[in-house]
């Protein structure tokens, strides 16, 4: 059976460049700053993302996982969580699903890049002051410049998906972009794979891309999941 859409995030890399910006101007401009470690970052050097799932916290995190950062997930041994010289940013993942001794080892490491004057950019699915940590980690979380990461619409979603399928040539039909966010992934980076996938699958067959085909692809994905 063909092989479809499993590991559709791991098709490109994720970049700041490659993030649909939306209502996120400003924190795009932060992370480029972050991004170069410049010297015109702002005077504090800790900031937190949060957002609804899907909204790209972990693209922002995953881009800037660069040579000297350091990316931390929920999974990460607590003793992994050290400070080393040589890295200048620190990137702490989806900060709700802390385990007790993570959080530990989290809050140490925030003072240990406070005192070095590192950066670290911290994520997760509320604001600081409504995640259920330890009181000293998530106040540390909520002394640094706190932006909500804010999704697309789907009216975003589909102008977005629209013009990207305008600028490689790709004749959509009417109804099949809109159909799709409503019932596939909806973060963007999985919806711009599924429009490649699309357009792989409308050369195979012949056939243009409308509603039918476009429910052969996910008929043909439940199969092979």
């Amino acid at each position: 059976m063909r092989q479809l859409l499993l590991d559709l995030n791991a098709e490109k890399p994720q970049t700041l460049d490659n993030f649909v910006t939306g209502q996120n101007a400003e924190l795009l401009q932060l992370l480029h700053l972050f991004a170069r470690r410049a010297d015109a970052v702002p005077r504090e050097r800790f900031a937190y993302v949060w957002g609804e799932p899907g909204a790209g916290k972990t693209h922002l995190l995953h881009a800037l996982n660069t040579a000297g950062a350091r990316y931390f997930g929920p999974d990460t041994a607590p003793d992994a969580y050290r400070f080393e010289r040589g890295v200048t940013l620190y990137l702490l993942d989806d900060c709700e699903r802390l385990a007790p001794d993570a959080q530990i080892a989290a809050f140490n490491l925030y003072n240990e890049v406070k005192e070095n004057d590192a950066l670290l950019l911290a994520a997760g699915a509320l604001p600081p002051a409504a995640l259920a940590l330890r009181e000293d980690l998530r106040t540390r979380l909520g002394w640094g410049l706190i932006y909500q990461v804010h999704g697309l619409s789907d009216e975003e979603k589909i102008a977005v998906l629209s013009q990207a399928a305008q600028d490689r040539g790709i004749n959509v039909s009417p109804g099949v972009l809109p159909y799709l966010i409503t019932h596939f992934r909806r973060d963007m980076q999985s919806l711009a794979a599924m429009l490649d996938e699309l357009d792989r699958y409308s050369l195979e067959t012949q056939r243009p891309i409308t509603l039918p085909l476009l429910r052969s692809l996910l008929q043909l994905e439940t199969k092979a999941e």
